[in-house]
């Protein structure tokens, strides 16, 4: 039998320190005097006892770290146990939800996936828009340490091509992660804090600005009025698209920046390529606006670069109802939020480096094809692309759709209609946020779907955010032998 009291300890003390992060929005709550601070209270006594107890019941004096199989199933048990608790203030406190919906809500937030459930945001306490944000804050830099630290080492979808430029670890995973995920952390509380700076100086109120400011980094999207981005001014519009493209930047790039490395950030064919798409795509849909919808140039360049840029990071903001722009934008906005952003960044979904690997496979395969005797080594950043790395980008790439097929089919078969059923899985593998059409678009909400629905929908994106073979592998027998 493993051991797995290292991952219980871990857990329990991720718990704790959820549990404490409730205190402030309760505060937040106490100084508004809006009555939902009880709410808080007792989601933080539920959720601090559960830790501890954890903590003290696992408590082992094997300082050694965690091995291979105890980081699999800690990447993934900690984004199932964490929305059991971040779901608590929303039953307890407002909007006094259902455990369903709370718990979609809180998976939607861990997972940065941004879908939601709730409206009345304008009429909202305070507390629970910012607990909303905080949980995408937490899921944002929790998702950039297991990208750059954790899926390299377990060899996920080809993310073991990353691994000396995440460090390699070894089968001792802890000792040499700590230094890392203390640089990660670091980078991300900067760019935050920029984030808020520029909100508040784009003209944000200072509550709107933090909350605005976590769920951007995070690119997890939530926010805190009903009509989104429509709320604020051209600038504040602007800020979010710089740090959206920040998010969705790899972080590895920013630590070697800030140790004076300024080449691997401006030289990184990932950064070039996800820059390019969405410069061509925006382009794109600045001619179709002005053409089509008698868009004034400058409102047609902001709205096409924010939208794009929010669908293809996976951020899910809107300043517009772009569903309404017509047939060629629907079909751009259905397909970029199934390339993403970098890899070991905030943004979700397949990302540019395996569409890259993949078109650079095909290339060399036609080399091959014309000419059987030459030599074609694959190549990808200036090193050699093994042949494993391939096949896992090619294995991950067939459970990616064949799961976005079987969710659509269960969500038709629960009564959506097909639009709705496959924009929502789409929304909810890919970790986007919002679908297409007018129930659950971006001027909708994913309140109305059954319960079975929101169900799936929440496994869709645990499996979607963990990029689904890190899942999958503890359904398999040959993962619990020893």
């Amino acid at each position: 039998m493993y051991d797995f009291r290292p991952v219980g300890f871990v857990i329990g003390r991720l718990v704790i320190v959820l549990g404490a992060s409730m205190m402030v929005p309760f505060l937040l709550d106490i100084a508004d005097q809006n009555g939902n601070a009880g709410g808080f209270v007792l989601a933080a006594f539920l959720t601090l006892t559960a830790g501890l107890a954890l903590t003290l019941i696992t408590r082992t004096s094997d300082g050694g770290g965690l091995t291979r199989p105890q980081a699999f199933l800690l990447t993934v048990i900690v984004w199932v146990i964490l929305p059991i608790f971040g779901a608590l203030p929303f039953v307890f406190g407002a909007p006094a939800a259902s455990y369903t919906d709370a718990y979609f809500e809180a998976m939607s937030g861990l997972t940065t996936t941004g879908a939601t459930v709730f409206f009345d945001l304008d009429e909202a306490p305070r507390g629970m828009l910012l607990w909303r944000a905080l949980l995408q804050w937490f899921g944002g830099v929790g998702i950039v340490i297991v990208a750059i630290v954790f899926l390299p080492m377990m060899r996920i979808g080809g993310m073991q091509f990353f691994r000396s430029e995440s460090f390699d670890l070894g089968s001792n995973v802890m000792p040499r992660a700590t230094e890392l995920a203390a640089s990660l952390f670091y980078v991300y509380v900067m760019l935050s804090i920029a984030c808020v700076l520029a909100y508040s100086a784009a003209g944000m109120s200072a509550f709107d600005a933090l909350a605005h400011a976590m769920t951007t980094v995070s690119t997890g999207g939530y926010g805190t009025h009903d009509n989104g981005f429509e709320e604020f001014g051209v600038m504040a519009q602007y800020v979010a698209i710089a740090f959206m493209w920040l998010g969705a930047l790899p972080f590895i790039r920013f630590i070697q920046l800030a140790r004076g490395n300024t080449r691997g950030i401006w030289h990184d064919s990932q950064i070039r390529a996800f820059l390019a798409i969405i410069l061509a795509v925006s382009a794109t849909m600045v001619v179709w606006l002005v053409i089509n919808d008698r868009h004034p140039l400058p409102q047609a360049i902001r709205e096409a670069l924010f939208n794009v840029t929010s669908a293809m990071t996976g951020t899910g903001y809107s300043s517009d109802p772009y569903e309404t722009w017509g047939a060629l934008p629907v079909a751009l906005f259905f397909v970029i939020p199934l390339i993403g952003g970098c890899t070991g960044s905030t943004a979700c979904s397949a990302k540019v480096f395996r569409y890259q690997i993949l078109y650079s496979a095909l290339v060399v395969q036609i080399k091959r094809i014309h000419s059987p005797h030459g030599v074609f080594p694959l190549r990808y950043q200036g090193r050699q692309v093994e042949p494993e790395v391939v096949s896992s980008i090619m294995g991950y790439f067939f459970v990616f759709f064949f799961c976005l097929s079987v969710w659509a089919i269960l969500l038709s078969l629960l009564g959506l209609d097909t639009m709705t059923a496959i924009s929502a899985s789409v929304a909810a593998l890919a970790n986007l946020g919002p679908g297409l059409g007018p129930e659950i678009g971006p001027s909708g909400n994913y309140a109305g779907l059954p319960e079975t629905a929101k169900w799936l929908l929440s496994f869709g994106m645990l499996l979607g955010r963990l990029e689904f073979l890190s899942v999958m592998v503890l359904f398999m027998p040959i993962f619990w032998q020893r």
